[in-house]
């Protein structure tokens, strides 16, 4: 007879929908070798749908301002204008480091910044956000923009009266490729009254989300994890971001959700009211693990990708997290700044051969691709990888996967 942990993995791994019961379920177990069956399952579930291959994109973050209106409670970035630490760059600027990246195999460019209300030309928002497309595009056309969140779309929108259609629209047709599903925190407007009370609510971001599908504009999905929201609402938003996956892809909208993306919270540098009712200043990496098996598992068949942060994790961390669901270690950055400044210890930039080192000692192959998760080239074996074969894995790994090795011997009845 199968336990109902044994019944919940095994509707998981039959591709079944599972239902917010089950998903909290998971999230509640803190037996050891139930969450290694759980890890297990959603390494399993990971290989069914997307197979071993890990892959990469060779991108650079370009965040234009962080002068910003809003005074959000996880924030280190933001700035006042004129404030000591602010910064806003010019055309030129933004312009040599695309080239730069270009000229370093970069295939995207990841454009995010502050709300700023005086970036405008003639007095209006959008203009100013399309130049910052174009000064990229003139030069560069085959780069990829994955630029402005749900949030930068709808301050345009409001800053210019505009319909947010109507953004999205222009904004595409200035080169936008794809949009990031960044801003979404936790689509829980209690939580979100706390964390960032000034930002758009819940129903706004899937919204905006929806729109950009049916107007043929790809996003990725994101949560920010670990700080005040309760098990139950971290379900509650996966259920969410499943079900405008669901739409999207049933109403034959031409673009979807190409990732989902965890981003467990970093509090060292953070204003201190929030980091004091979290506290912890750096993420907890078995609670991160285990909802990103949880979100591999109840995204099911609808996103299949799934991508840690090793800015937040550190590339350990992350390589770990390929064994907990995830398919993807993300992109090279080249520079970020927003984690960095809340005191994130993962670094700013990593390079491929580093990428390609970590996925190595796990023994899978890892491929590079593009935004829109095409594969280029050809992907190199472990056996290829610069790193040596003997070599132990890196600081960190070993002591956080204990458990989990004895997963595959956890016995689970069909």
């Amino acid at each position: 007879m199968p336990s109902p942990l044994d019944r919940i993995l095994n509707r998981a791994l039959a591709l079944n929908d599972l239902t917010p019961k089950e998903g909290l379920a998971l999230l509640a177990i803190e037996d050891e070798g139930a969450i290694a069956a759980i890890r297990a399952a959603a390494d399993e579930l990971r290989q069914t749908l997307v197979g071993d291959t890990v892959t990469y994109v060779i991108n650079r973050n370009l965040n234009f301002t962080n002068i910003c209106e809003q005074h959000c409670s996880f924030c280190a970035f933001r700035r006042d204008a004129g404030q000591a630490g602010a910064f806003w760059l010019d055309w030129d600027t933004m312009l040599a480091k695309a080239t730069d990246a270009v000229a370093q195999g970069a295939t995207e460019i990841c454009m995010q910044g502050g709300l700023n209300p005086d970036a405008k030309v003639d007095g209006k928002s959008l203009p100013y956000y399309q130049r910052l497309i174009r000064n990229l595009k003139d030069q560069l056309p085959h780069l990829h923009v994955h630029a402005f969140s749900p949030q930068e779309v709808q301050f345009i929108a409001r800053e210019d009266d505009l319909s947010e259609a109507e953004v999205l629209a222009a904004l595409q047709v200035a080169g936008v490729d794809s949009l990031p599903g960044t801003a979404a925190e936790v689509l829980d407007d209690g939580v979100r009254r706390v964390i960032c009370p000034e930002k758009i609510d819940a129903a706004s971001w899937l919204r905006i989300i929806g729109l950009a599908h049916r107007q043929g504009l790809p996003t990725t999905s994101t949560m920010l994890c670990g700080h005040i929201e309760t098990p139950a609402q971290q379900i509650h938003h996966l259920d969410q971001v499943r079900a405008l996956q669901q739409r999207s892809r049933t109403t034959g909208a031409p673009a979807q959700i190409t990732e989902f993306i965890l981003l467990p919270f970093v509090g060292q540098e953070a204003p201190r009211a929030l980091r004091n009712r979290v506290g912890r200043d750096q993420p907890s990496l078995p609670h991160t693990l285990r909802l990103t098996a949880v979100a591999r598992l109840y995204l099911g068949r609808w996103i299949v990708n799934h991508q840690p942060s090793w800015v937040k994790l550190g590339l350990a961390g992350a390589a770990e997290a390929l064994r907990w669901g995830c398919n993807d270690i993300g992109g090279t950055l080249m520079e970020e700044h927003i984690t960095t400044m809340a005191g994130a210890q993962g670094g700013t930039g990593l390079t491929v051969a580093e990428l390609q080192a970590a996925i190595a000692q796990l023994g899978r192959p890892a491929q590079q691709r593009d935004t829109l998760y095409r594969e280029i080239g050809t992907a190199v074996s472990p056996s290829d990888s610069s790193l040596p074969p003997s070599s132990p894995p890196p600081a960190g790994l070993m002591g956080s996967t204990a458990a989990a090795r004895q997963s595959r011997n956890h016995s689970r009845t069909a």
